[in-house]
């Protein structure tokens, strides 16, 4: 019997398809990248304060589960180098920060390699653009 007959047949020929979507949270980073020097409209849009020196600005952005774990790493970025939070939600696990090149690279560094060793992440590589 294939896939397609056995959810009609489940479904008592209604055609209808229910889908549950779970998300299981790992304990993992699925994504770390830093944007140098990005135009102004992408501070705008993203709301962040566009008032800054973008030639020497970056953004960062890290993805990580369990969600609440953005909260650890918001404090990590800011106490490894100067940035500033743009962006934290607990909820989907999204930390955006900005500032200097080399600090955004630092904090974001140091984030993957704190998850990583002391709280036994998977981790992946740091992307830069």
């Amino acid at each position: 019997m294939d896939f397609k007959k056995m959810i009609e047949d489940s479904n008592n020929g209604e055609g209808l398809l229910r889908i549950i979507q779970e998300s299981v949270p790992g304990r993992e980073i699925t994504l770390a990248h830093i944007i140098s020097s990005p135009k102004p409209i992408v501070y705008r849009k993203l709301g962040l304060n566009p008032n800054i020196d973008f030639d020497k600005a970056a953004i960062g952005i890290i993805k990580m589960t369990p969600a609440e774990a953005a909260v650890i790493a918001s404090d990590i970025a800011v106490k490894t180098a100067d940035v500033y939070l743009g962006f934290v939600d607990r909820f989907s696990g999204t930390l955006i920060i900005t500032g200097r090149i080399s600090a955004v690279e630092a904090s974001l560094n140091e984030i993957v390699n704190y998850c990583n060793r002391e709280m036994g992440y998977n981790t992946c590589k740091i992307t830069k653009r």
